[in-house]
């Protein structure tokens, strides 16, 4: 093989599960973590720690002679072949089933960055060892064998052609659940919600989130909690039960579940009657904890109060970029879109004034589909506000948003390119007055 990924630590984490912009999963499970942690490290829950080698289950013998790094002449790093082949013989003298899913995790891991034509062969080689030995432990009832099994074939990484096989992954979810593994029930839930695997049966999605709440998964607390407020998967509405789920549910969040937190920020903002008061200042304060937690649409609501002056915030331009970056950075298209805004016109002492890096952050928006940025970015390249100029190239951007609905770009289309008079404002910078891009 030509290139090799990096030796990673046997000993450290082998990745994480990373964050969430809207309830994970549907359509198609994300790329699998090495460990989806469960919410709540509790003996109900099955799941281990983070750790790829559970130190205290080998009973102090040290499972990889580290002699090798001593100091001195002869010190020399392993290659990374020398690496596995000795984390797979010693994960072989043991019995420990943790152990030897985590060396099924570890082969994984080995296997993903292997994305090159000539490392093919050996990227196959590691998949198809660490699923037997994943298929082998999962047969004799190891719950999170059988859980990671799962969710690599729910991401498809095991399928040549990429397929999600969520016929292959539905019943492993069902059989870790029964081991009471908090996340492997949330995805059977999901499954049962969306058909994924399954026939589509909110009775049982209903029961399977509920085992996953009992676990004190957030993200099937969240989901109990939206349905009972709404009156979702065959409950009736009862918002009264449905806000407690969503307190329990804000009480365990994470980064990768910050979900509840923003819904009872919602529901402060208007009210439910007897249930929830309006306190404006207390939404904002969960908006923060959300978007600390990196929760894009609730760091893109502050931006906004920031920039306008919504819920008692006070106006606060450097506060109002900050919040509006979060959202940007994980793609939320209308922060990218209202960092075009700022970079037009700047912020004295805060942020400098960019036609380029207005552009730049409108196409941004324009390539997940904002048909108003799409817009934009037909007017700048047009005009050639931050890009030179290319009409041919602007009537491309116009056709995609009129095909999702712009109105401004429709009329352009038909040859209506209105008042060329150029004023300067907060959302346009140097533009039409009766083309308003922002």
């Amino acid at each position: 093989m030509n290139s090799q990924p990096a030796v990673h630590s046997v000993y450290s984490s082998t990745g994480s599960t990373g964050s969430a912009s809207s309830l994970p999963l549907p359509p198609g499970f994300r790329q699998p973590s090495p460990r989806s942690p469960t919410p709540s490290q509790t003996p109900a829950g099955s799941t281990r720690s983070s750790s790829v080698l559970d130190v205290s289950s080998v009973n102090n013998d040290q499972l990889l002679d580290h002699s090798h790094l001593k100091p001195g002449s002869k010190a020399a790093l392993l290659s990374y072949t020398q690496t596995i082949n000795m984390y797979r013989e010693n994960a072989k003298k043991t019995n420990s089933p943790d152990i030897q899913c985590d060396f099924a995790i570890f082969m994984v891991e080995a296997a993903k960055p292997l994305t090159n034509a000539e490392d093919e062969q050996a990227r196959w080689e590691y998949l198809a060892e660490a699923e037997k030995l994943l298929k082998q432990l999962a047969s004799r009832g190891h719950a999170e064998s059988q859980y990671y099994l799962g969710n690599l074939y729910a991401s498809g990484l095991l399928s040549r052609k990429g397929k999600n096989e969520f016929d292959k992954a539905f019943p492993l979810f069902v059989q870790a659940t029964k081991h009471h593994h908090a996340d492997a029930a949330y995805r059977a839930a999901k499954c049962y919600e969306d058909g994924l695997g399954t026939r589509k049966d909110s009775a049982k999605a209903i029961q399977f989130y509920r085992k996953a709440a009992t676990l004190s998964h957030p993200g099937a607390m969240y989901r109990l909690g939206v349905a009972e407020v709404n009156g979702e998967l065959g409950l009736s509405k009862n918002s009264r039960d449905g806000v407690k789920w969503l307190k329990r549910a804000a009480e365990a969040a994470t980064s990768e579940y910050p979900h509840a937190i923003h819904e009872l920020a919602l529901l402060h903002e208007k009210g439910i009657e007897n249930v929830v008061f309006v306190d404006l200042d207390y939404a904002v304060s969960l908006y923060a904890q959300a978007a600390e937690l990196g929760y894009a649409p609730s760091a893109f609501r502050l931006g906004e109060c920031y920039e306008y002056g919504k819920l008692n915030c006070v106006q606060d331009p450097a506060l109002s970029i900050h919040y509006y970056t979060i959202a940007a950075q994980q793609g939320h298209r209308e922060a990218c879109f209202a960092l075009t805004a700022w970079y037009l016109v700047g912020s004295p002492g805060i942020l400098p004034q960019s036609d380029e890096e207005a552009y730049v952050w409108a196409k941004r928006a324009a390539e997940k589909e904002l048909p108003k940025a799409e817009y934009a970015v037909g007017y700048f390249t047009e005009v050639g506000i931050g890009t030179p100029k290319d009409p041919d190239g602007a009537m491309q951007w116009y056709r995609k948003s009129a095909e999702h609905g712009d109105k401004r770009a429709i009329q352009r289309l038909q040859g209506k390119p209105g008042n060329q008079k150029q004023s300067k404002n907060k959302k346009g910078g140097n533009q039409p007055d009766d083309c308003t891009i922002m």
